[in-house]
């Protein structure tokens, strides 16, 4: 945000190297070495002025008291005839002065001019020239001027040419302004100090740093030299403003009349307002340095610091990160006896919030109310700009209702940023409560409720930026073009296809026509919603309503071509490109060849590298991996290494994309140890992401390489780069591979505790790997058919399988608690794993009372249930109970034989032999 007081801002773009302040020779005390208070700053002293009083004052002419006193304001500025006549030449200057309107300053001249004895005057001539040239009254300022110079036989001075040069600047024609220098050269006039700060300050504003420097050390060495400004007055239009005081120039003029009519005089500047221009123009430049040797320069010549002198050094040294000098200069202007203004404060602020640094603005915003001074627009601008991009939303409203309380209302400007920040926190009802406060009330611009729109098509609340598009306007309100392409925008955003036809008709019935960047929003929008025929449509109608499109707008469609694999469609769009003179980009053409790579049409892919290379265009990364991929897909390892090695020579060499892409390549052709190569290269540069991680685990497992892929997995898992099913089901295919099952739980605990939950990838590995272990099949087909039918609770009783199989019983035992909640219903499956769980763990008396609550639920106990249930009794020894459920048994297969012969092993381990004894005898 740029500060924009009365006193423009000294400090311009940031300048890299800029010097320290000096701190030896004529300047060694003016800034201690290091940080010091702000009161510290030693300058040096200026005698006080003296006291105001009447003896200081100049001397009021009587007739202009007595006429001031006889009558009202309007009758002082158009005195009568007799009052004009008794005037002082001095007087007439100062009533000219003082006129309001360019129109009656020149009656006023007319009238002094008429007067009897009146003697030609070039200080009236000047005045009217300047209200002339400030009003932009170039016909009649062309008038007067011929009327100096032909009927009065008057030579222009410094005043006119000031006045001139000054309102041909603010008026946009800067080049014209500066070549009055050869007009005054020709007619051998040298500039004086009012003059040169002029021209000085008219190319610091035009961005002409060292011209401005080198035009005030000719002017301080005496010197009117003014070629180095390489000023040609023949590329003035014949028709411009000045041309009738160019029109005299001529070489001869300018060889002979210049350099003999001026005195070649040293100088030295001795108002504050060249001063003041100097300290700009440096820190413009970014020269801290000159510009504190400029101020002491001031101090030590006697020319005594303005108001202005210290807000824009401040200004100077703020901006350029030196807080500690500006705060410095604060004080110091404070023991000078110059009062801080709004201004100062402002500049102090702004400062503040070009560091980020909410407190500092606070600060001095708080310090304004205490020292009497009333914030402006721009103390308000400042403080709020820096509150809601902090999203200080509190003290943003307290900000707001001070200016309510003001009596002013906020300003249209302010109203996005609030907006914005209201929305970027989620508080809509407070957006549209302030929305509602104060949009009504002012006359906005289309371009603020564009980013408003915008602010809330950012958050794809397109229905909130709907209601702002279509809120009542004031008399005369009129939509803007620059509004419906921020709706567009706001309903590609949110996928709201549907919305744009009707707002092209409300467009239509507008009498406003699409222009360039509504065609390129739609077209972009439709291609990003994959209908590249609607954007193709888009695309013909562009061009018959005589709109060229860009490569930028092409682009967008061959993107979705080239997604959907439609390879004619793309090529046809390109060809139609080339005959537009539209000229492919780097995109293009990587987008062409990308397509080309996904469908391992190799011979294609190289034929648009060929074309995009011959047209002058340097592949770059993208471009080169698309053709690794291409190569990669019919094994052609060589070229690919080629290019590869060529991405070697660019800046940052190959990326991440890349070589995964040639790790790829490499682990379908088990070239292990160049695999390996990339694969620690990318280690070393921290450019591994997962895709490498994972492509070298395959290859390790493929090659029979499993304690090389356990390696690589378990790095994996350890690091921050696992965090999506790829990875982590890429992990588990190792520890299966290895037999490692209490690995593959601990992988799916780690995953339910990143939330990420498993998907049907890593469900078909849990059932695998319990397959691999002496376990029920029974109990496997149940859970199998759980999922297939997608019953209730039948995941997480797999994954409380899994943890119990693995012998994590702590951590089965949570999934059961979690899913046998009272309000949750489960299937028999569920149960039956429940019932594992609480015999692994030795609930005994949980498993009983679960058996109650499955026949309140009127689920029958299958085979898998008494099983468990036995396991129960044994472990809790009641014999008699496990009798009862084998006598409930209709069959005894052999794998009901092998369970038991394993449960009798378990309990002999123990100590329970009797009863396993009697667990086979059953």
């Amino acid at each position: 945000m740029t500060l924009t007081p009365a006193c423009p801002p000294a400090a311009g773009s940031a300048v890299t190297g800029a010097g320290k302040l000096p701190t030896t020779g004529s300047h060694a005390k003016l800034l201690p070495p290091h940080s010091a208070a702000a009161c510290r700053l030693h300058l040096p002293r200026l005698a006080p002025p003296s006291p105001l009083s009447c003896n200081n004052l100049a001397p009021v002419p009587a007739t202009t008291s007595s006429t001031a006193s006889r009558n009202p304001t309007s009758a002082a500025l158009y005195p009568s005839h007799q009052t004009l006549a008794s005037m002082s030449v001095r007087e007439q200057t100062a009533l000219l002065s003082r006129q309001r309107h360019w129109r009656r300053a020149r009656d006023l001249f007319d009238r002094v001019r008429a007067l009897p004895g009146y003697a030609p005057n070039p200080v009236h001539y000047s005045v009217l020239l300047r209200h002339l040239a400030r009003a932009r009254r170039w016909s009649e300022l062309r008038r007067t001027w011929l009327r100096m110079v032909r009927d009065d036989a008057l030579t222009p001075t410094n005043p006119a040419y000031t006045a001139l040069a000054d309102a041909l600047a603010k008026a946009g024609l800067a080049q014209e302004s500066l070549l009055l220098l050869l007009h005054m050269r020709a007619q051998g006039v040298a500039p004086d100090e009012v003059s040169m700060n002029t021209f000085v300050r008219i190319l610091k504003d035009d961005g002409r740093y060292s011209d401005a420097l080198a035009l005030f050390n000719n002017w301080c060495d005496g010197r009117f030299d003014v070629e180095f400004l390489h000023l040609d007055y023949t590329t003035v239009s014949c028709h411009g403003q000045m041309q009738f005081l160019l029109a005299d120039l001529c070489h001869d003029k300018l060889d002979s009349a210049g350099p003999s009519g001026v005195e070649e005089v040293p100088r030295k500047p001795k108002l504050v307002v060249t001063y003041n221009t100097l300290i700009a123009l440096y820190g413009k430049a970014g020269r801290l340095k000159d510009a504190m040797e400029m101020f002491v320069d001031m101090l030590v010549y006697q020319v005594v610091p303005d108001i202005y002198t210290f807000n824009t050094m401040i200004n100077v040294f703020g901006l350029h990160g030196r807080m500690e000098v500006a705060e410095a200069l604060l004080a110091n202007m404070v023991i000078r006896g110059v009062t801080p203004d709004i201004k100062t404060y402002n500049v102090m602020m702004t400062v503040f919030a070009s560091m980020g640094d909410v407190e500092g603005v606070l600060k001095y915003y708080h310090q304004i109310g205490r020292t009497g001074l009333c914030a402006d627009v721009v103390s308000y601008r400042v403080v709020l700009q820096v509150l809601c991009e902090r999203k200080m939303v509190r003290e943003a409203e307290d900000v707001i209702e001070e200016i309510m309380q003001s009596g002013t209302c906020v300003l249209g400007q302010f109203l996005p940023v609030v907006m914005k920040m209201y929305i970027d926190q989620g508080f809509l009802d407070k957006a549209h409560v302030f929305f509602e406060r104060h949009f009504r009330a002012l006359e906005v611009s289309s371009k603020i409720v564009a980013a408003i729109i915008d602010a809330f098509a950012e958050r794809c609340l397109w229905e909130e930026a709907e209601h702002v598009f279509h809120y009542a306007r004031g008399v005369g309100g009129k939509r803007d073009i620059v509004e419906y392409n921020v709706m567009v925008k706001a309903y590609g955003l949110a996928k709201r296809y549907d919305r744009v036809t009707s707002l092209l008709e409300n467009m239509k019935e507008s009498g406003i026509s699409p222009d360039e960047c509504t065609y390129n929003s739609l077209i972009q929008m439709f291609s990003a919603g994959g209908f590249p025929q609607r954007a193709n449509k888009l695309l013909r109608k562009m061009k018959e309503t005589g709109l060229k499109p860009s490569c930028e707008t092409y682009s967008a469609i061959i993107r979705t071509y080239s997604h959907s694999f439609l390879a004619s469609e793309a090529i046809d769009l390109y060809n139609e490109m080339k005959a537009s003179d539209v000229e492919p980009n780097v995109v293009v053409y990587g987008l062409l060849i990308d397509m080309f790579a996904e469908t391992g049409q190799v011979e294609k892919a190289l034929h648009y590298s060929n074309l995009m290379e011959e047209s002058g265009i340097t592949p770059n990364h993208i471009v080169l991996t698309s053709l690794i991929k291409a190569y990669s897909k019919v094994n052609c390892w060589k070229e690919a290494q080629g290019l590869y090695a060529r991405m070697g020579n660019m800046d940052g060499g190959p990326d991440t994309i890349a070589s995964n892409s040639m790790l790829n390549l490499y682990a379908k052709l088990g070239l292990v140890i160049e695999a390996k190569a990339i694969f620690d290269n990318l280690r070393r540069n921290n450019q591994a992401d997962h895709v490498s991680y994972i492509t070298m685990m395959f290859l390790y497992s493929n090659m029979c390489m499993l304690n090389e892929s356990i390696k690589i997995a378990h790095e994996l898992q350890n690091s921050s780069l696992i965090s999506d099913h790829d990875s982590y089901n890429a992990v588990m295919a190792c520890y299966m591979a290895k037999g490692n099952l209490r690995e593959c739980a601990e992988l799916v605990q780690k995953m339910l505790e990143d939330k990420t939950f498993p998907n049907a990838s890593t469900f078909r590995m849990i059932f695998s790997a319990v397959k691999n272990i002496n376990i029920l099949s029974e109990e496997v087909l149940q859970l199998e058919s759980a999922y297939s039918d997608g019953r209730n609770s039948a995941k997480q009783a797999i994954i409380a399988f899994l943890f119990s199989t693995a012998g994590m019983h702590a951590a089965a035992l949570n999934i059961c608690e979690h899913f046998l909640k009272p309000e949750l219903t489960i299937d028999p499956c569920a149960y039956n794993v429940a019932f594992k769980v609480y015999a692994s763990c030795g609930e005994v008396d949980k498993a009983f009372s679960l058996f109650t609550k499955m026949h309140a639920s009127g689920f029958k106990p299958d085979p898998v249930t008494y099983i468990h249930l036995s396991t129960c009794y044994g472990i809790s020894g009641m014999s008699e109970g496990m009798r009862r459920i084998n006598g409930l048994l209709a069959y005894r297969n052999n794998e009901f034989s092998k369970y038991l012969h394993k449960t009798q092993v378990s309990y002999r381990e123990t100590g329970s032999n009797n009863l396993a004894a009697q667990l086979v005898k059953e």
